[in-house]
């Protein structure tokens, strides 16, 4: 594995991304997730929530219904987002690139989904090779990486509410 710099090839600061980042849950009470894997380290797999980068311009929540909208098929109105429920912010190596990312968590809930990944962009199709509706016994018993590692607790904060 290459050790991740910034964008300009140091190594000291990381690259400031903002994104929003949605938790979808079914009437089953399963969460959403896709796995994919970075590509300075194509072997790791782990596993991630619906969302990514800010538009110029874009709040979090437009920014929240259109990755669901681009990554799931799945439209929804701006008040079937709840949310933001959680900040997080976070330093993650993604193609030889350190990111210190700011992300805002929102929850949708669907009665059910058949997702549909054409809304796909190129980066995407080549990182991404699998999604799962997860149970929250199943999160708490895997071995599988998963991000955010907060993710059972506000699942659980989810599921309560």
């Amino acid at each position: 594995m290459t050790t991740p710099t910034a964008p300009d090839g140091s190594a000291e600061r990381p690259f400031a991304r903002v994104a929003a980042r949605v938790v979808l849950i079914d009437e089953s009470d399963r969460a959403f997730l896709f796995r994919g894997f970075d590509p300075a380290s194509p072997r790791v797999r782990f596993w991630f929530t619906v969302g990514g980068g800010l538009d110029e311009g874009e709040t979090a929540a437009r920014a929240a219904l259109r990755e669901l909208r681009e990554e799931t098929g799945l439209v929804v109105r701006r008040d079937q987002l709840k949310g933001p429920i959680w900040h997080q912010t976070t330093d993650i190596p993604f193609n030889g690139v350190w990111y210190r990312q700011d992300q805002d968590f929102f929850v949708v809930r669907v009665s059910s989904w058949r997702v549909n990944t054409d809304g796909f962009d190129d980066g995407e199709r080549k990182t991404i090779d699998g999604h799962h509706w997860w149970s929250l016994a199943e999160l708490l018993a895997t071995d599988e990486q998963y991000y955010p590692r907060e993710l059972p607790r506000l699942f659980s904060e989810i599921l309560a509410s």
